[in-house]
């Protein structure tokens, strides 16, 4: 994982974000790299992860296997 500076560069938002704003966007800009940002805040840093881990990352969420301990 690596922080980037803000970029002003085209990022997505998930279809299924709610409109309160508390969303993340995500962009790929390199074909090794996946970008994710907080939607809030976005001139400000992103995180950059190679896209296994970031495929790993959302697999895991979508299958309820992540916990807050």
């Amino acid at each position: 994982m690596a922080i980037r500076q803000g970029t002003t560069e085209r990022w997505t938002k998930s279809s299924h974000s709610a409109g309160n704003g508390a969303c993340v966007e995500v962009r790929s800009p390199e074909p090794r790299e996946v970008a994710v940002r907080d939607s809030k805040v976005p001139q400000g840093p992103s995180l950059a992860f190679a896209p296994g881990t970031w495929t790993a990352f959302v697999g895991a969420v979508g299958h309820g296997t992540l916990t807050l301990d």
